[in-house]
């Protein structure tokens, strides 16, 4: 302690072990600042005294009117926080200036803090940065990191991630966690410094041991993709599992995904939409988004389409792209909320904004259809442009199915093959039938069986029932592939059981001759059955046939004319034919010449020669009609023209 006239000076830190608060009590009173500034933390902290902010802040005014820095900048966080005062962010900045320009570097990250936000001042990022620095290079670790994520993110300041790594740099030099955490973002990324993954991790790892939720987090978002350590999903869990405990939203969404894909723990939807909730509940958009579709799908959670609503607005409404794509969906299809297609159109829209190319597809079909948007297909077709510049494949094939039609653009096969081409090559199965089906009818491409083959094993590998119908029939009848009855029968197999008619029929003729498969006639019946109740008509006529025949089934006459019926009416030439049969011996149906010879003549316009024979005989003989000699030799010369023997004795005999 030392006398100057009245003032007795006392220079010991109030922290020192050494201090004596009265002694320091002396000084103050004498008017010495730096004792005032020291009373002032005594009363703040409540060291030595009671707490008492009020006293405080009269200590640090006393102190801050004779120009001590450290006093200005205390007095100015009073002010920031109302302790000891009414709080007033006008007088916390003037106080920090005050202790910034005397050099206090805690003045100077604080005074840089309100104007990055705004806080008692006007915002201005640039005079943040300038304050940020003067404190950084006073050796702030905290001014240091908040400068290096301005040049970072490159707010108030030319974007620089040299000069980031510096000051983070700096800054984790100081111990300081988050500098750390992110230092080792930018080593992850290769953001201002050679990219290395394994340095990124020891600096996680550094500030994950100080509980750094971020850092915490950042470890297990390495150990799931094995990035600087090996991939361990379980490790990874336990990673996410503390930054959970530390409050990591992200954390707690990231567990979710474990339960949810079952990585690294057992698949658990109950759990994961526990984590999600959490997360969820906390604002975390992404945990809003997959919770929403938890809710959509019933999964670990009672199905509901409103509560899935409710979460991707929430969702949306923070700027989720996927989140206000799916919300649109809801409102288009009514699932959830009233259908509305304006609102589906209206954040159909945001999506498109925040980049979202299937957003930008399903606004290309919503102007397309005129579904609340005024029809526009110029403006369609941009949207479809956009999505399929920007990699979406169903943009694409819509592309080429314009083109191919001539919609909203002008018909042009040669864009058609090459959007088609396009698509297939991202891997649209629809767009790889196509292409299949091109290179098989050389439609726009030079016919190429064996490209054919090719196309259609790709979509068919994807599931699309039409390209496996079309693999098998390559295979059965050995175009563009080695003949092989075994892969028919696969092929076959797999698009019948997907309900393509055209299969099931094959399948059935595959049972009924024991191709690539053991012959099985009761199977072949249940697959003709299958087909025929989808109304084919080549199945309707073998269920007739096989009914009329007992082959794969109980001999049924009825139920044969029944399916005989089904098919002759759709016009199958070989069905008419049998049904002629039936009314003319009576089998399963009254015995009807009239009706026979109505289906005989049904056959015989279509060429039917034998049928074409028959008519002749009804004719001839009058049967089901009056007869007319000249109509019987009519039908006798059309079956004769190909080389019905029948037809040509019948005319022999008539003398022709």
């Amino acid at each position: 302690m030392a006398e100057n006239d009245n003032m007795i000076e006392y220079y010991v830190d109030w922290g020192n072990p050494g201090f004596d608060v009265k002694q320091c009590l002396i000084s103050a009173e004498s008017g010495y600042a730096f004792a005032q500034d020291m009373m002032g933390n005594c009363y703040k902290y409540g060291v030595y005294v009671k707490k008492d902010f009020a006293a405080a802040v009269a200590w640090f005014e006393k102190a801050a009117l004779q120009g001590n820095a450290a006093a200005q900048r205390s007095l100015g966080y009073c002010y920031d926080n109302g302790h000891g005062v009414e709080q007033n962010y006008e007088k916390a900045v003037y106080w920090y200036i005050k202790g910034a320009e005397g050099g206090d570097i805690d003045a100077q990250q604080n005074l840089a803090i309100c104007y990055e936000h705004g806080f008692g001042v006007e915002k201005d990022l640039a005079k943040a940065v300038m304050w940020y620095t003067e404190a950084a290079e006073g050796g702030h670790e905290w001014a240091q990191f908040n400068l290096a994520n301005h040049y970072a993110n490159g707010t108030g300041v030319e974007q620089n991630y040299e000069k980031a790594v510096e000051w983070y740099t700096k800054s984790a030099g100081q111990g300081n966690a988050d500098a750390e955490c992110s230092l080792g973002n930018c080593y992850l990324s290769g953001h201002g410094v050679p990219q290395d993954k394994a340095r990124a991790v020891e600096l996680f790892m550094s500030s994950a041991s100080k509980d750094n939720s971020i850092a915490l987090f950042n470890m297990g978002v390495c150990c799931a993709s094995g990035d600087g350590v090996p991939q361990d999903f379980r490790t990874a869990a336990e990673w996410y599992r503390q930054a959970a405990e530390k409050g990591s939203a992200s954390a707690k969404e990231a567990l979710g995904s474990l339960y949810y894909y079952g990585d690294g723990v057992e698949q658990d939807f109950v759990r994961a939409v526990m984590w999600y909730s959490k997360a969820a509940e906390e604002g975390h958009a992404e945990a809003q988004c997959r919770l929403a579709w938890c809710y959509k799908e019933g999964e670990g959670v009672k199905q509901d389409d409103r509560q899935a609503a409710v979460w991707f607005m929430k969702a949306a409404e923070q700027g989720d792209a996927d989140a206000q794509l799916s919300l649109s969906n809801c409102y288009y299809n009514g699932k959830g909320v009233e259908q509305d297609y304006e609102k589906a159109a209206e954040w159909c829209a945001k999506a498109v904004q925040g980049g979202s190319a299937a957003a930008m597809y399903n606004m290309g079909n919503m102007y397309k259809d005129g579904k609340g948007v005024i029809r526009d297909y110029d403006q369609a077709v941009m949207m479809y442009t956009r999505a399929a510049e920007a990699g979406d494949a169903d943009a694409m094939l819509m592309l080429s199915k314009l083109y191919g039609k001539g919609e909203g653009v002008s018909q042009d096969s040669a864009q058609e093959i090459a959007w088609c081409m396009k698509a297939a090559q991202a891997g649209q199965p629809v767009a790889q039938y196509n292409m299949g089906c091109y290179y098989d009818g050389g439609i726009g491409v030079e016919q190429d069986s064996v490209q054919a083959v090719m196309w259609f094993a790709r979509a068919a590998g994807q599931g699309e029932a039409s390209a496996q119908y079309n693999l098998a029939y390559a295979y059965e009848f050995g175009r563009g592939v080695e003949q092989d009855d075994a892969e028919a029968f696969k092929w076959y197999m797999e698009a019948a059981g997907q309900g393509n008619v055209q299969a099931q029929v094959q399948l059935g003729r595959c049972y009924e001759q024991g191709r690539g498969a053991v012959q099985d006639l009761k199977k072949a019946f249940q697959w003709y059955s299958k087909a025929a109740r989808q109304g084919d008509v080549i199945a309707q006529f073998y269920m007739g046939y096989c009914y009329k025949n007992g082959q794969g089934v109980e001999q049924d006459y009825e139920k044969a004319v029944k399916w005989y019926g089904k098919a002759a009416r759709q016009g199958d030439v070989d069905a008419q034919y049998n049904l002629a049969i039936c009314y003319k011996n009576g089998q399963g149906v009254e015995q009807d010449y009239k009706k026979a010879l109505k289906w005989y003549t049904k056959a015989a316009q279509q060429g039917h020669a034998y049928a074409q024979y028959v008519t002749g005989v009804f004719y001839l003989k009058g049967m089901g009609a009056a007869q007319n000699v000249e109509t019987a030799v009519k039908w006798f010369q059309k079956s004769a023209a190909q080389e019905e023997e029948s037809a040509v004795k019948a005319l022999k005999s008539l003398g022709y």
